[in-house]
């Protein structure tokens, strides 16, 4: 059963990419998927790249374990703040002004926005030191899933995951990779019902009444509104995951790529019903833990482990089919969020780096180099999967809130506020960077921790960057006109009754 379903799945990935192959014959083809991407694919595309496997088989168990019921308040957050919302105030803006801007690219469009070349570069950056490596512990994590459920040896999974990334993405681009979300969505989405009816009626659990019963008689606070670690912890964790993605390039590369606006309410919908069920499943699962455990299962080193909870409970609890679901549950969510990682931080080099310095390419050399450069990027993030290093795992637990620290305020402001400017936006960018590396590393990358520096190095640049900006040199009225399209018709700006730029 497992061996069938792996390669049906693996067989339409593959098909994907060659299907969409012959559509990706220019840049934007290629990265944004001819921004005529559908409302459907773009919420799947959305939501399959928020929830990667770390979901299920990290913070589910690790948050239901310390927080219990109270692990629903992510859910809560990561529906309404990380999808809803972000859809409603972020989506129209972002596909209109990138268009003005005629920009593909999240260092493109703070370079444009603030006319500071040099911020697209330090963006670039970013992206590359702390995309690359979250990539690689992707491969990590999806190697040893492969080498414990399937004994196939870490180094010949790591490699064959690889290849199969290469092959659907640098062949399709951005559509196959929306084109096969879908798909994985819908096996995210049925995967996570059929966890929650397995560990639901299970004699440890015993439905929902007994469930809550039962977690109050382990501990009351399990049931709280809040759990045990507190309040801040809990806070910190639903700022850091729901407003969090609002700031991530692989997640802003989905309003650039829709279709058009009437597209946009429709994969509202669908991106936050997408999110409720993924987010419930894996969290409710989570908080529901300690009914399975009376401790915290044992890694081999024989140490405490919350990584290990889920699986257990997947293999330990569910029948081989509903088990074999969940893997690909976990493929699914893995592969998606590896895709967009790559696509991304591939462009970081090969659209805001090498275009910068060669100009004059063709669109047919463009494509050229962004295929060579995701295939490159895939074979760096396989061999320091395959190396192991503990820095990886480091940069990968702070990667979020830096990334998302450094361009959620200019992002945000370059999208709302004519007033923002160029070394508001870069002191904003410098204070979110620097919080999030050196205290996330002055408390020692503890994971207690990681929540709450990377929520402060999210929410800070967003004083920074008004402050700044009222006491600093304003940008050219005319630029401001074209960004925020005033007087804009048919092409054109309008300015005082006179053209003076065509777009």
């Amino acid at each position: 059963m497992k061996g069938i379903l792996l390669t049906l799945f693996i067989g339409f990935l593959l098909f994907s990419g060659l299907y969409c192959m012959r559509r990706a014959k220019t840049l934007n083809d290629f990265f944004l998927g001819g921004r005529n991407v559908g409302p459907w694919l773009s919420a799947f595309a959305y939501g399959t790249t928020y929830f990667s496997a770390v979901i299920f088989i990290g913070y589910a168990g690790k948050v239901g374990w310390g927080f219990g019921l109270a692990s629903l308040w992510i859910v809560v957050g990561n529906t309404l703040l990380g999808s809803l919302l972000a859809w409603w105030v972020l989506a129209r803006r972002t596909r209109a002004m990138t268009i003005r801007l005629n920009t593909m690219t999240m260092p493109q469009f703070l370079a444009a926005r603030y006319q500071s070349p040099s911020l697209k570069i330090f963006a670039a950056l970013i992206i590359f030191i702390f995309l690359i490596p979250y990539s690689a512990s992707v491969y990590m994590g999806l190697s040893y899933l492969f080498e414990k459920v399937f004994n196939i040896p870490y180094t010949y999974a790591a490699i064959a995951m690889a290849l199969l990334t290469a092959m659907y993405l640098v062949t399709g681009g951005y559509r196959a990779v929306a084109v096969t979300d879908a798909v994985q969505g819908t096996i995210m989405i049925f995967g996570v019902l059929v966890l929650l009816y397995f560990v639901v009626g299970a004699p440890e659990v015993g439905g929902l009444t007994a469930a809550v019963t039962k977690l109050a008689a382990i501990d009351p606070r399990l049931v709280s509104p809040v759990g045990p670690p507190g309040w801040l912890p809990m806070a910190s964790l639903v700022m850091l995951t729901s407003l969090g993605a609002w700031g991530l390039p692989q997640m802003i590369q989905k309003f650039y790529a829709i279709k058009d606006e009437s597209s946009i309410r429709p994969a509202t919908i669908v991106a936050t019903l997408f999110a409720l069920v993924i987010t419930f499943g894996a969290y409710f699962t989570g908080g529901l833990s300690r009914l399975f455990f009376d401790k915290m299962p044992l890694d081999a080193a024989n140490m405490p482990n919350p990584d290990l909870l889920m699986p257990q409970i997947i293999m330990t609890h569910l029948p081989d089919w509903a088990a074999t679901m969940i893997l690909l549950l976990v493929l699914s969510a893995s592969m998606s969020t590896l895709a967009s990682l790559v696509l991304v931080s591939s462009s970081a080099v090969s659209i805001d780096l090498i275009q910068s310095i060669c100009p004059k390419l063709t669109e047919k050399q463009n494509v050229r180099l962004m295929r060579l450069f995701c295939a490159l990027f895939i074979a760096l993030s396989v061999t320091l999967a395959l190396a192991k290093p503990v820095i990886i795992l480091s940069l990968m637990a702070i990667s979020w809130g830096t990334v998302a620290g450094a361009f959620l305020a200019p992002y945000i402001y370059g999208l709302y506020w004519r007033g923002a400017t160029a070394k508001g936006a870069w002191i904003s960018a410098l204070a979110g960077l620097t919080i999030s590396v050196i205290f996330s590393f002055y408390f020692k990358l503890d994971a207690g921790k990681i929540p709450i520096v990377g929520s402060a190095a999210m929410l800070v640049p967003l004083v920074v960057l008004p402050v700044v900006s009222l006491v600093t040199e304003k940008l050219p009225e005319e630029h401001i006109i074209r960004a925020f399209g005033e007087g804009y018709d048919k092409g054109a700006i309008i300015v005082k009754n006179k053209k003076v730029e065509q777009l």
